[in-house]
């Protein structure tokens, strides 16, 4: 059906109508030199918002700005945040998220250049009653000219520093391994946050610089060389007082699994695609997981190479998320004591003498074998245990924001004092599960239902996955991301015979063909991709998870 072009009119000729009779919108409309899709109508004021699709053919963008995948997506992003701020002071919703620049449903740029923007709008209609002339301003003229605003209006010269910062970000990512890095922080980095609920860089941070010991040169295409901190692989602590900026520099590192939108201040801080950032997490479920690693054996006598319970403790929460980590691709972990169970962690040489019979393992005698049996390296903040000393390959001090290698005076340390004994050498295989893909049904009281509920809990049919502890999701969107992603899983990428983690490579691949398509499977609604190791971590926590093992 051709676009129709009184929208304005057919709204205003509704005031006053039933608000139901918005339902007569949905379809194409051509308003005010732009291309308009009703995709969804609400069915109340107080359901979510409408779903609107803006098309625009006509960009008139740079054409080199959309050459490649990575920067038509950070051009969407770039969009995105200027139709956002066109729009401040309305109520239409644009999910244009933080500084992380992800695949967003919310904007596309497509090969041919064209542009695709979907935003959230509150159809106007309080009392049940449609405002067709409210309705009309809104749609008819406040949308257009902000995506005018937005995209025949952008700064070019602002839109081509969002795109070369993203690609340069992708290439110095993609340099790491090579160069035998976990990460990256490049001198003049500004890592502290503003507050724990503001992610914006701190005003008059001191910037970052690496000590001259671990300083690499990474080559960007458009930033050129870049000099900074290389995390080399192996085992690395970072150390230092308190409040001198050890779980900053953590949190910088996790982050940077993501691309950042320039000022943000990380935007050359890069870290290995498959880092994942670990936690104790009391009372989660755990189904069916091998933490013989770390849990040696149990006074009750039930195995731990085949474990489950529905309220773990922080050890044994810990434990399983990181066998969990290792199995869905892992290759580094990213710890911080402050956040870990002490257990899990140390044990000592005078507890290991007073208690002979401990059935933990700590994560002390396993960190190694982790890296040289698995090629998993680690990353850890660790302020009050010298026992890591001895096991470092690397130690990286901090003292009021600024590091240096402490690697050698660690190791004269670790090799001067009194050591604990080793009770435990190596590293199990971590072994496979098969997930039964009737148990990933999000089907509940026979309606299909997924809803995230903010950064951190998600609705999957009868369950409530908490994912507080899973540190690395960076909003909403993404967790509905994730929701989706679990549904495909159950809808014909896990069969019943295949391991999680060969699931997990189908996932990506079907994502890396489809884009969020893949996802949507033709609904409407804000998703942002998610990576493969936050869906393995809603799933583990999945209580009505039913698995088995190979």
């Amino acid at each position: 059906m051709a676009p129709r072009d009184d929208l304005a009119a057919s709204l205003r000729s509704l005031d006053g109508a039933s608000y139901g009779r918005y339902r007569s919108l949905s379809g194409a409309w051509r308003v005010a030199g732009v291309e308009l899709e009703v995709l969804r109508v609400q069915a109340d004021p107080f359901a979510p918002p409408s779903r609107v699709r803006v098309t625009v053919s006509d960009a008139g963008l740079p054409a080199d700005l959309d050459a490649t995948p990575d920067r038509r997506r950070a051009l969407a992003a770039f969009l995105l945040r200027g139709l956002r701020r066109a729009l401040r002071g309305t109520p239409v919703h644009v999910d244009a998220g933080g500084p992380e620049v992800l695949d967003r449903s919310a904007g596309t740029v497509r090969d041919d250049g064209v542009v695709v923007l979907e935003v959230g709008v509150p159809f106007p209609g309080p009392k049940r009653r449609i405002l067709g002339r409210e309705a009309a301003t809104l749609l008819g003229e406040t949308l257009p000219a902000a995506v005018r605003d937005a995209v025949h209006g952008a700064d070019h010269a602002a839109a081509r520093r969002f795109v070369e910062t993203v690609e340069d970000a992708v290439a110095l990512r993609g340099a790491l391994a090579e160069r035998g890095l976990v990460a990256f922080v490049a001198d003049g980095a500004v890592l502290p946050r503003r507050s724990g609920v503001d992610d914006r860089p701190m005003e008059d941070a001191t910037p970052f610089a690496g000590p001259d010991a671990l300083r690499v040169t990474l080559t960007a295409p458009n930033a050129g060389e870049v000099s900074g901190l290389g995390v080399p692989e192996g085992v690395t602590l970072i150390v230092g007082g308190g409040y001198h900026g050890k779980s900053t520099l953590l949190r910088a590192i996790e982050a940077g699994v993501y691309d950042h939108e320039p000022g943000d201040g990380r935007e050359q801080v890069v870290t290995r695609p498959d880092a994942v950032k670990l936690r104790a997490e009391d009372g989660r479920a755990v189904v069916h997981d091998d933490v013989s690693a770390f849990v040696a054996h149990l006074p009750s006598g039930e195995p731990t190479d085949d474990f489950s319970t529905t309220n773990a403790s922080g050890s044994t929460s810990q434990a399983a998320s990181t066998v969990e980590a290792v199995e869905a691709g892992a290759d580094v972990l990213l710890i911080d004591e402050d956040t870990s169970a002490t257990n899990m962690m140390i044990r000592d040489a005078r507890m290991q003498q007073l208690i002979a019979t401990e059935p933990l393992v700590p994560f002390v005698e396993r960190v190694r074998p982790l890296h040289a049996e698995h090629g998993v390296s680690t990353v850890l903040v660790m302020g009050g245990s010298g026992d890591y000393l001895g096991v470092a390959d690397t130690v990286i001090m901090m003292d009021a924001y600024r590091a240096s290698d402490v690697t050698a005076r660690a190791h004269e340390i670790a090799a001067s004092g009194t050591s604990r004994a080793v009770e435990h050498t190596g590293f199990p295989a971590v072994s496979p599960r098969v997930v039964d893909p009737a148990s990933l049904d999000p089907t509940a009281r026979g309606k299909r239902k997924i809803s995230a509920r903010g950064r951190d809990r998600l609705t999957f049919g009868e369950d409530d996955i908490d994912l507080t502890a899973v540190e690395q999701i960076t909003d909403r969107s993404q967790v509905a991301g994730i929701g989706r992603a679990l549904a495909l899983l159950g809808d014909g990428v896990l069969d019943g015979t295949i391991t999680l983690a060969e699931g997990l490579d189908l996932l990506d691949a079907e994502l890396d063909r489809r884009g969020l398509d893949a996802l949507l499977d033709g609904r409407s609604e804000d998703i942002a991709r998610p990576r493969r190791h936050e869906v393995a971590a809603a799933l583990n926590r999945l209580r009505s998870l039913r698995l088995k093992r190979t």
